[in-house]
């Protein structure tokens, strides 16, 4: 084990492909192709909310390219993970994304895919010629004793020879020692992933007898071990725990998001989120009363701004004035939500 590097967060490693290095940074937007999946993995930990045939980049909602481009520069993206439901299902909408993605960032922007399929030399062909940088197959756990009989190593094969950068990417659970080998012996990398509890997978994880680390993580009790010995069969290998993924790439993600996109008057949290005041009226014609007072008191124009539904405003000034503009029609605030469009609302605490 002396070649494994302990990262942040109870990771740990002894390679990092590409991709991985980007997600370190938080540098790669998340494209979200599709919900659908011929699998029934026990552990998929997709929202019942996101198990529909729609396309998401990060949290928005994909109505067009646009909006997939507008979320890439939101964060200044270096890379692009695609991920699902099971992409492949909706393959001409990869291939189309990666020439989008690549046509409009220059073919340094790095795109990798997730695939739970084991695609055949064509597809593959289609998929490099596109710019697909790096794939990770996810082959379901039935397969598992038999993947040499599989078409996975066939597609392994295909993928190195066009130059894809190539691995498996797997939950750290029992078994995971037979694909490490697996992947040893087709020259890929493999990713282990802490098993982790979500609402969609909670019931199933439980028949099975799979219970949580402790009461505050998600974690499966013991999936970390599992990992632990990993590098004996497979040199090249990487342990993404459950808290490296919150602690580190959400929120590095969060933060370049947040650093992209605020106002003046937003204030980021070392978690990615941010603050800020909102005054909201009973009354919308009392918006102008509102400002001209603002105005009176001297309140810079770019510490505010009017929103639909009121005022944003530095959350510090609407403390501090919170006495003098305040009454029983206006409701103010101190908000802290996602950094996204329309990003959901964390905290709302009222002055």
């Amino acid at each position: 084990m002396s070649d494994i590097v302990q990262g942040e967060a109870g990771s740990f490693h002894s390679f990092l492909s590409e991709g991985c290095k980007l997600c370190k940074q938080g540098a790669k937007m998340v494209l979200f192709i599709t919900g659908l999946c011929p699998r029934d993995c026990f552990y998929c930990p997709v929202s019942e909310e996101r198990r529909t045939d729609d396309t998401y980049a990060n949290e928005r909602k994909v109505l067009s390219d646009d909006d997939v481009l507008e979320e890439a520069r939101q964060m200044d993206a270096l890379g692009t993970g695609i991920t699902g439901g099971e992409p492949l299902l909706r393959k001409e909408k990869v291939l189309h994304y990666i020439r989008l993605l690549k046509k409009e960032f220059g073919p340094e922007h790095h795109i990798h895919m997730y695939t739970s399929m084991a695609p055949d030399r064509e597809s593959m062909a289609e998929l490099a010629d596109a710019g697909l940088d790096e794939i990770r197959f996810h082959p379901p756990v039935k397969l598992w004793n038999e993947l040499d009989d599989t078409g996975y190593a066939a597609s392994i094969r295909y993928a190195k020879e066009l130059g894809i950068e190539t691995g498996i990417e797997i939950p750290s659970i029992e078994g995971a020692d037979r694909v490490a080998l697996f992947a040893e012996r087709n020259g890929c990398f493999i990713n282990l992933n802490e098993l982790e509890f979500s609402d969609t997978n909670a019931e199933a994880m439980k028949e099975l007898g799979y219970q949580l680390i402790d009461d505050v993580s998600n974690a499966v009790s013991g999936s970390e071990e599992y990992a632990t010995g990993i590098y004996d069969h497979c040199k090249r290998m990487h342990f993404c725990s459950s808290s490296y993924k919150d602690a580190v790439q959400l929120r590095k993600r969060l933060i370049r998001i947040a650093e992209n996109i605020s106002r003046p008057f937003d204030e980021i949290s070392e978690d990615g989120t941010i603050f800020y005041g909102h005054m909201e009226f009973d009354d919308e014609s009392d918006i102008d009363t509102a400002l001209r007072e603002l105005s009176d008191m001297e309140v810079p124009q770019e510490m505010l701004e009017t929103v639909e539904n009121g005022i944003d405003i530095a959350w510090w000034i609407l403390e501090d004035i919170a006495g003098s503009i305040g009454n029983d029609k206006r409701k103010l605030y101190i908000i802290e939500r996602y950094p996204f469009k329309e990003g959901l609302i964390v905290e709302k605490i009222p002055l």
